[in-house]
């Protein structure tokens, strides 16, 4: 069996994937069920050029979820060359918090995408759950945190995140959470 062979986008054609992406973006972090038609006319693309792109509203949802979460994970790598673990990981974990309050609006479009029956499946947060192994095994290096902490157990610890309501004043919220798990982190660190 041959395996098709996937050709690379022409420069306008990808020029018009990434616009319609970041239209998507903004229009289904403000409104979740935002109709498909104004995120195309907003792109300045047509119909045809919007659905050949993507065919359904799942496939837009879904492409930007794993654009979005894939940002935040890269996150993680460039923090580390660039700081100790320790910083690295606190100020990861407030870009995670950003990225959660900012786009409350697309989380619930993908509810939207993801909860009728049949539909496709909650894609996973894998790319976020490896950059938190990244920085956790860093830090474990470092001596900066308890040995032994997995990224299920550091995604358990800040789920609290998900609770905040991005209409309030979360930031001063989320920073005392996540300072509480950087504390409980520390706890049994063999370096001070």
């Amino acid at each position: 069996m041959q395996h098709k062979k996937e050709t690379p986008l022409r420069s306008d054609a990808q020029r018009n994937r990434e616009r319609i992406l970041s239209v998507a973006i903004s229009e289904l972090t403000q409104c979740p069920d935002a109709p498909l038609s104004a995120i195309a006319k907003k792109a300045g693309v047509g119909q045809g050029t919007f659905y050949r792109n993507f065919p359904n509203r799942e496939t837009l949802v879904l492409e930007i979820y794993h654009h979005e979460m894939q940002q935040v994970a890269d996150t993680a790598a460039h923090l580390l060359q660039e700081l100790p673990p320790p910083r690295a990981l606190r100020i990861w974990m407030d870009r995670l918090a950003e990225f959660a309050m900012t786009k409350a609006g697309l989380a619930d479009a993908i509810r939207l995408a993801t909860g009728a029956p049949g539909g496709p499946a909650k894609p996973s947060p894998a790319p976020v759950a490896d950059a938190a192994e990244l920085l956790l095994r860093a830090n474990e290096e470092a001596g900066t945190i308890r040995p032994g902490v997995s990224a299920d157990d550091f995604m358990l610890a800040i789920a609290g995140l998900w609770q905040l309501t991005p209409t309030e004043d979360w930031r001063p919220r989320a920073a005392r959470l996540l300072d509480l798990v950087v504390d409980g982190l520390r706890a049994g660190a063999p370096r001070p």
